[in-house]
């Protein structure tokens, strides 16, 4: 295989590997807050946060403001659960995974967590 054909099959089994999906959090450690969110892509998801907080271009507030008074190394980027790609090429995860967000929410909700709105 040519290097030009080798470079187009990598990128192809790239594009067609399923990423990872499931429920996140960015989390003050020591103040026990947390902005908890679901995505398609776990890995991308993460890294976008990670990149607006240390842009101080955050959305949530909030958040931007205990980042930059606290400092990045208070801060923890989880994947709390994941969610298996469906067999069915034509399914829509997005309701699987606010319900499993939601289930997260709760969860560590009663564990005294506090959110980022």
């Amino acid at each position: 295989m040519t290097d030009v054909a080798d470079r187009k099959a990598r990128i192809r089994e790239y594009k067609e590997t399923p990423r990872p999906m499931g429920v996140f959090r960015v989390r003050n450690v020591p103040e026990g807050r947390s902005f908890v969110s679901a995505s398609v892509d776990l890995r991308a998801i993460l890294n976008r946060h990670l990149a607006q907080l240390r842009l101080g271009a955050h959305s949530v507030r909030e958040l931007q403001q205990d980042w930059q008074r606290l400092g990045a190394e208070q801060f923890a980027f989880d994947a709390l659960d994941t969610l298996e790609p469906s067999k069915d090429p034509g399914s829509d995860p997005k309701e699987d995974l606010k319900a499993l967000e939601v289930m997260w929410r709760e969860r560590l909700a009663a564990e005294g967590e506090q959110f980022y709105r």
